[in-house]
């Protein structure tokens, strides 16, 4: 595979998160590395999070496996076992419905920059910190099922 050149992969912070839930990733800054490399039985998302943002709102999937590679900068890691902080090198892996809720949030300074790898699914997603569900073919909807 030949090396990608980062600044030819156009960078976004488009999120399919309604108000409010979207206020907290307007910081999160990524390049979708898959389809321009031809890959397509995972996916590889090259992330910047600017001081303040997180990942995504605290989540997990019942049916896609996550990997994250610090690559720069600190973040710290909440799920349902506390806070943990994330510097380069470090690693952290999340199993597909193992009822884990994580996040990456930039508590500190200065960027930081990490690889996430996965699997888009099409199964449901659960945030279970906010009244928010990822139905698959019906996108984001409160958890009772109800629009936003």
């Amino acid at each position: 595979m030949p090396k990608l050149d980062l600044d030819t992969i156009p960078q976004t912070n488009a999120t399919g998160y309604p108000p409010p839930h979207a206020e907290k990733v307007q910081g999160r800054w990524y390049r979708r590395l898959a389809p321009v490399s031809g890959l397509s039985d995972f996916g590889v998302s090259h992330v910047t999070l600017k001081p303040g943002a997180w990942s995504s709102q605290r989540h997990w999937h019942e049916g896609e496996d996550e990997f994250v590679a610090m690559l720069s900068g600190e973040a710290v890691l909440v799920d349902d076992a506390g806070e943990t902080m994330m510097r380069a090198g470090d690693c952290a892996a999340f199993a597909k419905n193992d009822g884990n809720g994580h996040v990456l949030q930039n508590r500190s300074d200065a960027d930081c920059v990490f690889v996430a790898v996965g699997r888009p699914s099409d199964t449901n997603c659960h945030y279970p910190d906010i009244d928010m569900h990822l139905f698959p073919g019906q996108g984001f909807r409160r958890k009772s099922g109800d629009p936003f």
